[in-house]
Protein backbone atom coordinates (compact mmCIF):
# COMPACT_ATOMS: atom_id res chain seq x y z
CA UNK A 1 0.00 0.00 0.00
CA UNK A 2 3.39 2.79 0.64
CA UNK A 3 4.46 2.10 -1.79
CA UNK A 4 1.62 3.25 -4.17
CA UNK A 5 1.45 6.36 -2.52
CA UNK A 6 3.41 9.58 -1.37
CA UNK A 7 4.68 7.82 2.08
CA UNK A 8 4.98 11.14 4.79
CA UNK A 9 8.31 12.11 5.61
CA UNK A 10 9.53 9.94 8.18
CA UNK A 11 7.50 6.66 7.83
CA UNK A 12 8.56 3.50 6.69
CA UNK A 13 6.60 0.74 4.97
CA UNK A 14 5.68 -1.71 7.85
CA UNK A 15 4.07 -4.39 5.98
CA UNK A 16 0.55 -5.91 6.28
CA UNK A 17 -2.73 -3.75 7.79
CA UNK A 18 -0.48 -1.55 9.28
CA UNK A 19 0.52 0.39 5.84
CA UNK A 20 -2.84 0.01 5.21
CA UNK A 21 -3.52 2.21 8.86
CA UNK A 22 -1.07 4.55 8.08
CA UNK A 23 -2.38 5.77 4.64
CA UNK A 24 -5.69 6.40 5.95
CA UNK A 25 -4.35 8.32 8.39
CA UNK A 26 -2.44 10.50 6.36
CA UNK A 27 -5.20 11.62 4.67
CA UNK A 28 -7.04 12.23 7.41
CA UNK A 29 -4.29 14.14 9.12
CA UNK A 30 -3.86 16.60 5.57
CA UNK A 31 -7.16 17.52 6.29
CA UNK A 32 -7.20 17.97 9.95
CA UNK A 33 -4.09 19.73 9.18
CA UNK A 34 -6.76 22.42 6.56
CA UNK A 35 -8.98 22.55 9.08
CA UNK A 36 -7.13 23.30 12.46
CA UNK A 37 -4.09 24.42 11.66
CA UNK A 38 -1.51 25.06 14.95
CA UNK A 39 0.32 28.43 14.99
CA UNK A 40 3.20 29.52 16.96
CA UNK A 41 0.92 30.92 19.71
CA UNK A 42 -0.58 27.15 19.99
CA UNK A 43 2.72 25.84 20.00
CA UNK A 44 3.65 28.22 23.16
CA UNK A 45 0.05 27.55 24.66
CA UNK A 46 0.99 23.60 24.64
CA UNK A 47 4.48 24.06 25.84
CA UNK A 48 3.44 25.58 29.50
CA UNK A 49 0.83 23.13 30.06
CA UNK A 50 0.51 20.14 32.98
CA UNK A 51 -2.17 18.13 33.49
CA UNK A 52 -0.57 17.05 36.83
CA UNK A 53 -1.13 13.14 36.49
CA UNK A 54 2.50 11.43 35.85
CA UNK A 55 2.15 9.18 33.12
CA UNK A 56 5.68 7.55 34.17
CA UNK A 57 5.07 8.31 37.96
CA UNK A 58 1.88 5.89 37.96
CA UNK A 59 2.86 2.98 35.53
CA UNK A 60 6.16 2.64 37.79
CA UNK A 61 4.97 1.94 41.06
CA UNK A 62 6.71 0.19 42.81
CA UNK A 63 5.17 -2.79 44.79
CA UNK A 64 2.03 -2.66 42.54
CA UNK A 65 0.14 -4.11 39.40
CA UNK A 66 0.57 -1.27 37.31
CA UNK A 67 -2.49 -1.52 34.39
CA UNK A 68 -2.82 0.48 31.52
CA UNK A 69 -6.87 -0.06 31.13
CA UNK A 70 -7.79 0.55 27.54
CA UNK A 71 -10.75 1.88 25.63
CA UNK A 72 -11.07 0.34 22.39
CA UNK A 73 -14.46 -0.32 20.73
CA UNK A 74 -13.09 -2.19 17.89
CA UNK A 75 -10.20 -3.94 15.91
CA UNK A 76 -9.33 -4.99 12.56
CA UNK A 77 -8.80 -8.79 13.28
CA UNK A 78 -11.78 -9.05 15.76
CA UNK A 79 -14.27 -6.90 14.66
CA UNK A 80 -16.69 -5.23 17.44
CA UNK A 81 -15.27 -5.60 20.74
CA UNK A 82 -17.93 -4.07 22.57
CA UNK A 83 -21.32 -2.99 20.96
CA UNK A 84 -22.45 -0.99 24.03
CA UNK A 85 -19.28 1.73 24.24
CA UNK A 86 -19.30 5.29 26.66
CA UNK A 87 -15.93 6.01 27.18
CA UNK A 88 -16.56 8.16 30.25
CA UNK A 89 -18.66 5.18 31.71
CA UNK A 90 -16.00 2.96 31.03
CA UNK A 91 -13.39 5.48 32.36
CA UNK A 92 -15.04 5.73 35.23
CA UNK A 93 -15.19 1.87 36.15
CA UNK A 94 -11.70 1.74 35.41
CA UNK A 95 -11.03 4.53 38.15
CA UNK A 96 -13.22 2.84 40.28
CA UNK A 97 -11.08 -0.63 39.61
CA UNK A 98 -8.13 0.53 40.14
CA UNK A 99 -6.62 1.76 36.74
CA UNK A 100 -2.81 2.79 37.07
CA UNK A 101 -3.50 5.10 33.17
CA UNK A 102 -6.32 4.75 30.80
CA UNK A 103 -5.15 4.07 27.16
CA UNK A 104 -7.87 5.74 24.48
CA UNK A 105 -7.35 4.17 21.07
CA UNK A 106 -8.45 7.14 18.66
CA UNK A 107 -8.00 5.94 15.17
CA UNK A 108 -11.16 6.05 13.64
CA UNK A 109 -11.27 3.85 10.55
CA UNK A 110 -10.00 0.75 11.64
CA UNK A 111 -10.82 0.72 15.45
CA UNK A 112 -13.82 3.01 15.79
CA UNK A 113 -11.78 5.40 18.08
CA UNK A 114 -11.90 9.49 18.19
CA UNK A 115 -9.66 12.15 19.70
CA UNK A 116 -13.15 13.35 21.14
CA UNK A 117 -13.52 10.43 23.01
CA UNK A 118 -9.94 11.37 24.63
CA UNK A 119 -11.32 14.79 25.28
CA UNK A 120 -14.48 13.40 26.79
CA UNK A 121 -12.11 12.12 30.13
CA UNK A 122 -10.97 15.27 31.65
CA UNK A 123 -12.59 14.60 34.64
CA UNK A 124 -10.68 11.40 34.99
CA UNK A 125 -8.34 11.51 37.67
CA UNK A 126 -5.86 9.27 35.94
CA UNK A 127 -2.65 9.53 33.11
CA UNK A 128 -4.39 9.53 29.54
CA UNK A 129 -2.09 7.80 26.96
CA UNK A 130 -3.11 8.71 23.24
CA UNK A 131 -3.17 5.71 21.48
CA UNK A 132 -3.12 5.80 17.44
CA UNK A 133 -0.41 5.91 14.56
CA UNK A 134 1.25 8.99 14.89
CA UNK A 135 3.85 10.22 12.59
CA UNK A 136 4.00 13.64 12.60
CA UNK A 137 5.13 15.86 15.04
CA UNK A 138 1.61 18.02 14.49
CA UNK A 139 -0.03 14.78 16.24
CA UNK A 140 2.22 15.26 19.05
CA UNK A 141 0.70 18.50 19.54
CA UNK A 142 -2.83 17.30 18.80
CA UNK A 143 -2.62 14.84 21.38
CA UNK A 144 -1.43 17.62 24.01
CA UNK A 145 -4.57 19.94 23.25
CA UNK A 146 -6.90 17.27 23.54
CA UNK A 147 -5.75 16.48 27.66
CA UNK A 148 -2.78 13.26 26.83
CA UNK A 149 -0.68 12.91 29.00
CA UNK A 150 1.66 10.18 27.02
CA UNK A 151 1.68 9.21 23.17
CA UNK A 152 2.12 6.12 21.75
CA UNK A 153 5.13 5.20 18.87
CA UNK A 154 5.26 2.51 16.69
CA UNK A 155 8.68 1.98 15.59
CA UNK A 156 7.58 -0.06 12.64
CA UNK A 157 6.13 2.42 10.97
CA UNK A 158 8.62 5.41 11.59
CA UNK A 159 12.21 5.79 10.65
CA UNK A 160 14.82 6.42 13.01
CA UNK A 161 15.56 10.66 12.60
CA UNK A 162 11.25 10.88 12.55
CA UNK A 163 11.43 8.58 16.06
CA UNK A 164 13.61 10.31 17.60
CA UNK A 165 12.30 13.72 16.65
CA UNK A 166 8.80 13.17 17.82
CA UNK A 167 10.22 11.49 21.39
CA UNK A 168 12.18 15.31 21.49
CA UNK A 169 9.07 16.50 20.76
CA UNK A 170 6.96 14.87 23.33
CA UNK A 171 9.67 15.20 26.36
CA UNK A 172 9.51 18.95 25.57
CA UNK A 173 5.75 18.92 25.56
CA UNK A 174 5.92 16.94 29.12
CA UNK A 175 4.23 14.02 27.11
CA UNK A 176 5.72 11.11 27.82
CA UNK A 177 6.08 8.68 24.79
CA UNK A 178 5.59 5.00 24.87
CA UNK A 179 7.65 3.36 22.51
CA UNK A 180 6.69 0.07 20.94
CA UNK A 181 8.27 -2.22 19.81
CA UNK A 182 7.72 -6.04 18.48
CA UNK A 183 11.15 -6.98 17.49
CA UNK A 184 14.59 -6.76 19.03
CA UNK A 185 15.75 -5.29 15.92
CA UNK A 186 13.18 -2.23 16.87
CA UNK A 187 14.38 -2.76 20.54
CA UNK A 188 17.58 -1.58 19.86
CA UNK A 189 16.21 1.25 17.48
CA UNK A 190 13.92 2.64 20.38
CA UNK A 191 17.05 2.58 22.71
CA UNK A 192 19.08 4.32 20.48
CA UNK A 193 16.51 7.03 19.92
CA UNK A 194 16.86 7.90 23.39
CA UNK A 195 13.04 5.73 24.62
CA UNK A 196 12.58 6.15 28.40
CA UNK A 197 9.33 3.70 28.34
CA UNK A 198 9.04 0.96 26.18
CA UNK A 199 6.16 -0.90 25.57
CA UNK A 200 6.81 -4.53 24.11
CA UNK A 201 3.87 -5.57 21.84
CA UNK A 202 3.13 -9.23 22.11
CA UNK A 203 0.72 -8.89 19.10
CA UNK A 204 2.33 -8.79 15.65
CA UNK A 205 0.56 -5.95 13.80
CA UNK A 206 0.78 -7.44 10.69
CA UNK A 207 -0.82 -10.87 11.16
CA UNK A 208 -2.09 -10.46 14.80
CA UNK A 209 -0.86 -13.31 15.88
CA UNK A 210 0.00 -13.02 19.51
CA UNK A 211 2.72 -14.42 21.40
CA UNK A 212 3.66 -13.13 25.41
CA UNK A 213 7.05 -14.80 24.63
CA UNK A 214 7.36 -11.69 22.61
CA UNK A 215 7.74 -9.95 25.92
CA UNK A 216 10.07 -12.51 27.70
CA UNK A 217 12.44 -12.43 24.87
CA UNK A 218 12.86 -8.96 24.42
CA UNK A 219 13.11 -8.03 28.36
CA UNK A 220 16.36 -8.90 28.14
CA UNK A 221 17.79 -5.91 25.87
CA UNK A 222 16.08 -2.84 27.33
CA UNK A 223 19.13 -0.97 29.50
CA UNK A 224 19.05 -0.69 33.27
CA UNK A 225 16.40 2.21 34.27
CA UNK A 226 14.27 1.02 31.00
CA UNK A 227 10.46 1.18 32.12
CA UNK A 228 8.79 -1.83 30.36
CA UNK A 229 5.37 -2.13 29.35
CA UNK A 230 3.65 -5.39 28.19
CA UNK A 231 0.60 -4.88 25.96
CA UNK A 232 -1.76 -7.46 24.47
CA UNK A 233 -2.61 -10.97 25.01
CA UNK A 234 -2.26 -10.58 28.43
CA UNK A 235 -5.20 -11.96 30.86
CA UNK A 236 -4.49 -13.96 33.77
CA UNK A 237 -2.66 -13.00 37.15
CA UNK A 238 0.21 -15.71 36.34
CA UNK A 239 1.04 -14.25 33.21
CA UNK A 240 1.45 -10.99 35.38
CA UNK A 241 3.40 -12.70 37.99
CA UNK A 242 5.96 -13.92 34.92
CA UNK A 243 6.00 -10.62 33.74
CA UNK A 244 7.06 -9.15 36.41
CA UNK A 245 9.78 -11.09 37.18
CA UNK A 246 11.28 -10.60 33.73
CA UNK A 247 11.08 -6.69 34.69
CA UNK A 248 8.19 -5.34 33.69
CA UNK A 249 6.68 -2.39 35.46
CA UNK A 250 3.19 -2.20 33.73
CA UNK A 251 1.10 -4.19 31.48
CA UNK A 252 -1.44 -3.01 28.63
CA UNK A 253 -4.74 -5.04 28.48
CA UNK A 254 -7.82 -4.10 26.54
CA UNK A 255 -9.88 -6.80 24.92
CA UNK A 256 -9.77 -9.13 28.19
CA UNK A 257 -11.55 -5.99 29.80
CA UNK A 258 -13.60 -4.48 26.98
CA UNK A 259 -15.74 -8.23 26.53
CA UNK A 260 -16.48 -8.23 29.89
CA UNK A 261 -19.80 -6.97 31.46
CA UNK A 262 -17.84 -4.51 34.18
CA UNK A 263 -15.19 -4.02 32.77
CA UNK A 264 -14.00 -2.32 36.19
CA UNK A 265 -14.44 -4.97 38.03
CA UNK A 266 -13.02 -7.28 35.80
CA UNK A 267 -9.81 -4.91 36.39
CA UNK A 268 -10.61 -4.91 40.07
CA UNK A 269 -10.25 -8.94 40.42
CA UNK A 270 -7.43 -8.87 37.48
CA UNK A 271 -5.26 -6.51 40.18
CA UNK A 272 -6.46 -8.48 43.39
CA UNK A 273 -5.36 -11.15 42.23
CA UNK A 274 -1.85 -10.17 40.77
CA UNK A 275 -0.85 -9.04 44.27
Amino acid sequence: MLDRWNKPEGVVAAGGILDRIVAAKAIRLKMAKLLNPIDSTAKVRTQARGSGFSFVERISTEGATNIIAELKRRSPSKGVIREEYDPRLIAATYERGGAAALSVLTEEDFFGGSLDHLRSLNQVKLPLLRKDFIFDEYQVYEAAFAGADAVLLIVAILDDEMLSRLIRLADELRVAALVEVHTATEMKRAVAAGAVVIGVNNRDLTTFKVDLETSLRLASLAPAGTILVSESGINSAGEIARLKSAGFSAFLIGEHFMRAADPGEALHRLVAESE
